[in-house]
């Protein structure tokens, strides 16, 4: 794996998962302050890469993140209940991705078939598992190919939208309260959560410590930049109701002004090429993830096991998983639950850094940072949350309880076998 491969490995992951995913979602909370939402949510995710960064030239490791779980808590609780719980957020945004697919892949060729788009869904699913089955050098190709396209189509779609853009559509005076704007913070985070993919790649990457970094401070100045300006240009061409009732094609509908119908092609075609980039960067990181929490005995075995074909049974668990949720599950209904889940998780690796900056050679004062502002906005949000989404709420309860019983239950399945041995 490259640097530049590394990069665009998140590159991919975070643009699939933020501009054509959640543009809607997070217009319907932010209103026409969504690129400021984007700006605060890539201020919090680079203090975090920081972070990340920082630990993954420590400890180069195919496990990424969990890989620093270990480092910081051991294999403890609290290593296995933050685990479980980002192997549910990476299941979440994949699916939620992968519909995103399905919906442009449809409304493109198939007239918006709901037929089609469930069989666009799962195709790229599986398409994307034997890419992953195939290797890093095969990954490093298929990522640089797509991202090196996207930004190219991007930047065409940045210059048509920004020279027609209506100022009026975004004054200050058509902005939600603040705390609204805070609050969408949270969702528009899930557009930065591919970051942590680069953390994977340390067991691919040559001089790691040198390089991992490099990769992580180059995907997030790009995708940070981009969701600035492409926000800038959808809410500056369209009008807020507008791009809520398109979606997930709401960029699509921006360039139709300037370009015609070859402009809505144009960017439907960039959105099946970061949707599937972002599924196979995050299909990526699950291997490597559950491969690592297998071997340190925090999931089950089966996860670390090798397959029939290629890769781990860790790979067909987790596209199964994609798989039901993506065919199954109202993925809309709870991308915000997949956001918060992960600000959690990060607040938590913050902490392990903290714990670990003699090591890592970190800045404490940056940590810091980033452990106080992450905290800000989960409460901002679970305290909204509360107020208007009560439903949402439980559901994290929910979910934290759900990972709590699992470590649970496999801490006494495996202490059984231990004293059986």
């Amino acid at each position: 794996m490259t640097v530049r491969g590394a990069a665009f490995l998140g590159v991919g992951s975070m643009v699939g998962a933020g501009i054509f995913a959640l543009l809607g979602e997070a217009g319907a909370v932010a209103g026409s302050a969504v690129w400021l939402s984007f700006l605060f949510a890539g201020v919090v995710a680079s203090l975090q890469g920081y972070a990340v960064a920082k630990l993954g030239a420590r400890y180069p490791s195919s496990g990424g993140i969990v890989t620093f779980l270990l480092q910081g808590y051991g294999g403890g609780h609290i290593t296995a209940i933050t685990s479980w719980l980002l192997y549910f957020a990476a299941l979440i945004v994949t699916a939620m991705v992968s519909v995103s697919f399905g919906s442009y892949g449809s409304a493109l060729f198939f007239d918006e078939s709901e037929a089609w788009a469930t069989v666009l869904t799962t195709a790229v699913i599986i398409a994307v598992a034997a890419v992953n089955i195939a290797g890093a050098k095969s990954i490093d190709r298929v990522q640089s190919v797509i991202v090196v396209i996207l930004l190219a189509v991007f930047a065409v779609f940045i210059v048509v939208t920004l020279a027609q853009l209506d100022p009026e559509l975004l004054a200050p005076s058509t902005y939600p309260r603040d705390g609204a704007i805070m609050s969408s913070v949270a969702l528009t985070f899930f557009a930065y959560l591919g970051f942590t993919v680069i953390s994977f790649t340390g067991g691919d990457l040559p001089n790691p410590a040198k390089n991992l970094p490099k990769a992580m401070y180059l995907a997030l100045a790009i995708t940070t930049a981009l969701y600035v300006l492409i926000a800038l240009g959808v809410f500056g061409t369209l009008t807020v109701d507008e791009v809520i009732a398109n979606g997930d094609t709401a960029l699509a509908q921006a360039a139709k002004p300037a370009l015609g119908q070859a402009g809505f092609a144009m960017m439907a075609v960039a959105a099946l090429l970061a949707t599937s980039s972002s599924v196979n960067a995050n299909i990526y990181a699950a291997i490597g993830s559950t491969a690592k929490l297998a071997e340190s005995g925090m999931f089950p075995p089966v996860f670390g096991q090798r397959a029939y074909v290629g890769s781990t049974r860790g790979l067909t668990v987790s596209v199964l998983l994609v798989l039901l949720l993506a065919t199954l599950v109202d993925l809309t209904a709870i991308a915000s639950l997949g956001s918060v889940v992960a600000l959690a998780i990060f607040l938590v690796v913050s902490v392990a850094a903290f714990k670990l900056r003699a090591e890592t050679g970190s800045r404490a004062w940056v940590l810091i940072a980033a452990i106080v502002l992450t905290l800000v906005v989960v409460v901002v949000f679970v305290v909204e949350t509360l107020r208007t989404e009560p439903e949402t709420f439980v559901a994290m309860v929910g979910i934290l309880l759900l990972a709590t019983v699992l470590d649970l239950v496999w801490s006494r399945l495996r202490a059984r076998r231990a004293a059986a041995r």
